[in-house]
């Protein structure tokens, strides 16, 4: 367990109005936090993703129904999320990704580092040619793809114009990729998701230089991310358990059976499979999970061996502990326990992930 690195996830929505870029306008925005345990005290060991929604919750409630310009000079994505995180006061690493609408946003770190991000869709059709006979990826069939860019904005920049940016430079190949058949299209005669995010990667080279990753989902439930250099895929699966929190303190209803609708994410990362051009196949990581699946699926976690403790940071840890071997690649573990909240298990030491997607 040397070499893995925990951390929590909150969410908060606030509604809101500004005057960046022009006239008065509003937002339903959403805060997504990501914070290592050691950033804060959990009233106990269990109610962490809870803690850490409370602070967050309270730190974006003046925000709430205002103008934010009464509280930040500049209440852009990216000056707003920071703020927040300042308000936070958190131990690094932490980072902070605020939502100012569903295909926008701004990410800042504690370290600085500051990315705005822009979510394109796109219909498209493909087929995978070298998957077994009978794999149903082989015949032809289509998605609703979703690309969210990911770049740097600059230290006197504003998000507003870097989104501007990454939307300008998304423009040929939204022409190119939209109701096309990606075979067709040279340099995607095998469009697996990861082949994709690639080709997107190396043709806005000159158009987006500081672009620091590309994200590709073909469904709700599957995608990757590529960053110039290294693919991660993820596979997420829902399960609905009964869970008790034993830890929590006399009178408290954690305390007492009650339940989720859990989300949990498998990250994996690797080479790319210059053959079947994936790193993974994401039917195989749903076929290994299986066991796992039904294990948690419609359980009482609290009764099951290994999940006395049965806390999101718990799940996590059962499911690094029960996969470990299937799938040598997984890299990440998302354990949900409801929208934006949860834990990330890392088991590898790597940071700068935690809030794509």
């Amino acid at each position: 367990m040397s070499l893995r690195s925990l951390y929590f996830s909150a969410a908060q929505s606030f509604e809101a109005a500004r005057r960046t870029g022009g006239d008065l306008h509003g937002h339903g925005f959403c805060a997504r936090l990501v914070a290592a345990p050691r950033s804060f005290d959990a009233a106990f060991p269990g109610a962490e993703v809870d803690t850490l929604a409370e602070q967050l919750a309270a730190a974006v409630a003046p925000l709430d129904y205002s103008l934010l310009e009464d509280h930040v000079e500049n209440a852009d994505d990216a000056a707003l999320a920071g703020s927040i995180l300042t308000t936070l006061n958190l131990e690094a690493p932490s980072a902070l990704d605020l939502r100012s609408a569903p295909d926008r946003g701004a990410i800042v770190k504690s370290g600085g580092e500051r990315l705005a991000w822009q979510r394109f869709r796109l219909e498209a059709a493909h087929r995978l040619p070298h998957v077994p006979p009978g794999h149903k990826c082989g015949r032809m069939h289509g998605h609703g793809f979703e690309v969210t860019l990911y770049g740097t904005i600059e230290p006197d920049a504003e998000a507003h114009a870097a989104q501007q940016g990454i939307a300008r430079a998304w423009q040929p190949l939204q022409r190119q990729l939209h109701l096309a058949c990606l075979n067709d299209l040279p340099g995607l005669e095998n469009p697996t998701s990861e082949v994709l995010a690639r080709w997107i990667w190396q043709r806005l080279e000159e158009a987006l230089p500081d672009r620091v990753g590309v994200t590709v989902m073909e469904t709700g439930s599957a995608g990757c991310h590529f960053d110039g250099e290294r693919w991660r895929i993820w596979k997420s699966m829902s399960f609905d358990s009964a869970v008790r929190l034993a830890r929590a303190p006399e009178g408290d209803r954690r305390q007492l059976i009650h339940g989720h609708t859990f989300t949990t994410r498998l990250h994996l990362a690797g080479g790319l499979d210059e053959v079947m051009g994936w790193v993974y196949d994401y039917g195989d990581v749903k076929h290994r999970f299986d066991p796992v699946f039904r294990a948690l699926d419609h359980q009482p976690l609290h009764e099951q061996p290994g999940l006395a403790d049965n806390d999101p940071a718990s799940i996590a840890a059962y499911i690094d502990a029960e996969m470990a071997a299937a799938l040598p690649g997984l890299s990440r573990i998302d354990v949900l326990s409801t929208p934006g909240c949860g834990a990330l298990l890392c088991r590898r030491p790597d940071e700068r992930g935690l809030l794509v997607p």
